[in-house]
């Protein structure tokens, strides 16, 4: 028998259900989110409620046993949404923990390996997302994104796009995830909306979208293929460097 810690999702919630496993010295746990946890009779559950104080601890905690690249290499990793990451993190910050030297490149460790292999996936979907978001401008005055991420990477992006556009309100939003950051000239905040589903159909563009911003999506499109080589075309290599799951966000692609 061991024990469910079931947590509501978020970091802070997961750092809440490490404080608890350490406060009640209950290690043979297993931490899962309350929405995809699935009773049984065979295990123990306990729900956890989110405390910043407790996450604050534990984090502080971790500081003088890991550097800053390396905590954020945990977050990263919660980031990748990967099953059953929460325990791998759990075993790590207990290695780390209890470890008289820093562990980061212990690469011995087949769980290490694994954070690491995670890390740079959810570093690619990232670097990714900076390259391929394409902002239209609202009739509202916003620029507006829509993205739907492997990974949960838009915390990872938002300080790119508020450096880039200081000076111009935009919003990126996750549909696969239903929330998106907005930049309002001064800070970036997350948000969550009910977006029409007719969003992308070309027929509603007008509704929601300038005139401007339509005719310059057109040019952009009629630019993109003029300057396409028919004969030096080589599809393998624009798959592997812009995949097809991006495309229906280019406007390049779509017109």
């Amino acid at each position: 028998m061991k024990t469910i810690l079931k947590y509501d999702g978020t970091f802070e919630g997961l750092l809440s259900s490490i404080f608890y496993a350490y406060e009640c010295k209950q290690f043979s746990i297993s931490i899962e989110k309350r929405k995809i946890h699935e009773p049984n009779f065979f295990d123990d559950s306990v729900a956890i409620i989110s405390d910043t104080s407790k996450a604050k601890r534990v984090w502080k905690g971790l500081s003088k046993k890991t550097s800053t690249q390396g905590k954020m290499k945990l977050y990263k990793a919660f980031l990748s949404e990967i099953p059953n990451v929460e325990n791998l993190i759990f075993y790590i910050i207990r290695k780390s923990l209890s470890s008289t030297i820093n562990i980061e490149t212990d690469f011995s460790d087949p769980k290490i390996l694994l954070l690491e292999k995670i890390v740079k996936k959810v570093n690619r979907e990232k670097h990714r997302m900076d390259a391929f978001v394409r902002f239209r401008l609202t009739q509202d005055g916003i620029y507006f994104a829509n993205v739907e991420p492997d990974f949960d990477v838009l915390p990872l992006n938002a300080s790119h796009f508020k450096n880039r556009y200081a000076d111009q309100k935009w919003l990126i939003y996750d549909l696969k995830r239903n929330y998106g950051i907005y930049y309002d000239l001064q800070k970036v905040e997350t948000v969550v909306l009910e977006l029409s589903t007719d969003l992308n159909y070309r027929n509603k563009t007008s509704f929601y979208f300038t005139p401007e911003e339509i005719h310059f999506q057109k040019l952009w499109h009629n630019y993109f293929k003029s300057s396409n080589i028919a004969t030096r075309k080589n599809m393998k290599l624009h798959i592997k460097h812009i995949p097809k799951r991006y495309w229906k966000y280019l406007s390049e692609k779509n017109c």
